[in-house]
């Protein structure tokens, strides 16, 4: 969940790192830093606690004179019985540095162990201060490892699981008598967890050591040197061909452009480099006042994208092609179960709903945190859909594993070619989001649910279940999704207004019925996530049996007390439910914020909070009732003062466990 980026090359390093970690801040923003590799034989570290500005105004300070050598924080385990050589000489960054440094490292970092701080930031040093890590994961057995090394004689100054990578490193480079490529294989032998590495070594100038496992690196030349990092977004200013690691490998970046490659045995591998299809452009908000409105406003294009060249109008047939399953192997499928979380969980939960009933099949959507915990009931007979929008995500990478395991077929949905889901899938699907820069996911959403639906009627209708003319006419309303999406993004007053209602509100309820309901649970976690505000959703039928009680009685009497409850009322098979509903909450004092279709005369006699969409078929509700919830969560967290692009606590990609 932190970022990487680490360049060596024939220009400045300091300029490709800090471009690099602003692009990938969206994956932790606890503190940040720097390792810069020196001519003479050093590293300068610069490390600061907060996000990558920090960092930044610090290298601004930076000293013209090199201060004196540094002894190091106290450390947090000592001895008196611990030998005297652990020690840090690492000097403090330089004006000079910046400028001709041309090797280092940087990292943001989303906190695990050890709470934000400068002794806990990347890079993390061994006991000399020659070697440097930055480190995206977690190491599982770190603890055993840390018990051996201090009992060896190490220091430790931080309480991060990084630290040890950096000791271990350390003992290995003297036993491979100065080889550093198979001093970092042989102490990732070690590791047990997710890791992804950047090492660097002041004895070893312009050369760089970086590796992965269950967490994602991407590698790459540039037209003056070698470049890698987390995720592409550091990447695309400086080239457009990347290569992914397989778990364990190694590449070695010099600053001569060149890059080698190893297997986990140490053999050479010559990997098959990826285009990347995003463009800078992706990474760069346009004229929008952050990502996440830009993101929002991409959504038609999105689903134009997602839904294209699905649907054969001479057939009127809907084409997966990319599905390795034969009609046969479809007909034979006894259960399927999806897999997912947070916002892609949600997506799940409406495929679950349109495939069921549209291919009249059994479908479970399991959390995948909890998936492999459960023992499952998984056969060759059922096929598992796992959702991730990075591809990356640690619990969903997990229960894919178990259920290949198990015999199953596994299709993969996910936003990112060559990430670990691809590679560990029977099929994937990629949904055509693009770059994906906030937190809060809101066109990665809709990308998913598209693609869902489109998988719905496709297996419907090699099942047999669906008549081609159900399957045209459902098409046919979703190639109308972009220009109704258009419309509500061209006309955001209501949602404004209703927004500025709850603006002041310390909690808030969703409620709706069928997919209704679903819908509700990514509002009620979108709103949550980017304005801190206590967000529920509820089927709307349960609703009386608990949760109603949350529902302030003094706003009977003074609106200031009313508790907002945002309701779907769209025109479905449970319209009449919905209202009765409503009136429930009304008469306990709520303020409603009704969510319904556009003419709707009946709703607006019981609110005047409506915020109004257009007409869809039901099964296409999602699509476009979810939009609205992504702005009227935005907006309550600008109220707020919340920076909705890096909500507090959150990264973008969950890694770990």
């Amino acid at each position: 969940m932190c970022g990487i980026v680490a360049f060596t090359g024939t220009s400045s390093t300091v300029p490709v790192l800090l471009n690099g970690l602003r692009r990938l801040e969206y994956r932790g923003y606890d503190s940040a830093g720097l390792a810069l590799q020196t001519r003479d034989g050093s590293l300068e570290i610069l490390k600061r606690a907060g996000k990558v500005a920090e960092l930044e105004q610090a290298l601004e300070e930076a000293e013209d004179a090199r201060p004196a050598e540094n002894s190091g924080a106290q450390p947090a385990d000592q001895s008196t019985s611990q030998p005297a050589r652990c020690g840090r000489h690492t000097q403090g960054v330089t004006r000079n540095t910046i400028a001709e440094a041309t090797t280092g490292i940087g990292h943001t970092r989303w906190a695990t162990h050890g709470v934000p701080s400068e002794d806990n930031a990347h890079p993390q040093l061994d006991c000399s201060g020659s070697i440097a890590v930055v480190h995206n994961g977690i190491i599982e057995n770190y603890a055993a490892l840390r018990a051996e090394l201090l009992e060896r004689g190490h220091r430790f100054i931080s309480q991060t699981d990084t630290e040890v990578v950096a000791h271990l490193i350390e003992e290995e480079y003297a036993a491979a008598h100065g080889d550093l490529v198979l001093a970092v294989r042989t102490t990732v032998a070690r590791l047990s967890g997710s890791f992804a590495l950047a090492v660097c070594h002041a004895d070893e100038p312009g050369m760089l050591v970086v590796t992965r496992c269950d967490s994602p690196l991407v590698v790459g030349r540039t037209k003056n040197g070698a470049i890698a990092a987390s995720d592409t977004p550091a990447l695309i200013e400086y080239t457009r061909e990347v290569y992914y690691l397989d778990d364990r490998d190694l590449a070695v970046l010099r600053e001569n452009g060149s890059l080698q490659f190893f297997d986990p045995a140490g053999s050479a591998i010559f990997p098959t480099p990826v285009t990347i299809e995003w463009t800078l452009e992706d990474a760069e908000r346009g004229g929008y006042p952050d990502f996440m409105l830009k993101e929002i406003h991409e959504q038609p294009r999105v689903i134009r994208d997602t839904i294209a060249g699905r649907y054969n109008a001479d057939t009127r047939r809907i084409s997966f092609d990319d599905v390795a399953l034969s009609p046969r192997e479809l007909k034979q499928i006894e259960r399927v179960i999806i897999v997912a979380c947070g916002t892609s969980y949600h997506a799940g939960l409406i495929g679950r709903d349109l495939m069921e009933t549209w291919a009249r099949v059994p479908v479970e959507t399991a959390v995948a945190s909890e998936f492999r915990y459960r023992n499952p009931l998984v056969t060759p007979a059922t096929l598992v859909i796992a959702i991730s929008q990075s591809g990356e995500t640690a619990d969903t990478l997990e229960a894919v594993k178990l259920a290949r395991l198990a015999g199953a077929h596994v299709l993969a949905i996910t936003n990112v070619v060559g990430s670990r889901i691809t590679m560990e899938a029977n099929t994937v699907l990629y949904i055509k989001a693009h770059l994906e820069i906030a937190v809060a996911a809101t066109k990665s959403f809709l990308a998913q649910v598209a693609l869902l639906t489109l998988f719905a009627l496709y297996l419907s209708q090699e099942r047999g279940q669906l008549e081609s003319n159900v399957v045209s006419e459902i098409y046919a309303a979703m190639e109308q999704l972009p220009r109704q999406i258009d419309g509500i993004l061209e006309d955001t007053g209501s949602i404004i207004s209703c927004a500025s209602e709850c603006g002041d509100a310390q909690t808030a309820l969703f409620i709706g019925r069928g997919v209704g309901a679903t819908i509700c649970y990514e509002g009620a976690l979108k709103l949550k996530e980017i304005s801190y505000v206590h967000a529920e959703a509820f089927s709307a039928g349960e609703i009386k049996h608990g949760p109603i009680a949350l529902i302030d009685p003094e706003g009977l009497t003074d609106p200031r007390a009313q508790t907002p409850v945002v309701a779907m009322v769209c025109k479905s098979v449970t319209y009449d439910k919905m209202l009765s509903n409503i009136e429930e909450v009304l008469a306990r004092g709520a303020k409603v914020i009704a969510v319904a279709t556009a003419g709707d005369t009946r709703i607006a006699e019981l609110t005047p909070h409506v915020i109004s969409i257009p007409e869809v078929p039901e099964c296409l509700s999602p699509l476009v009732a979810s939009v609205p919830l992504q702005l009227f969560a935005r907006h309550i967290a600008l109220l707020h003062g919340a920076n909705v692009d890096q909500p507090r606590n959150l990264a973008k990609s969950v890694t770990v466990e």
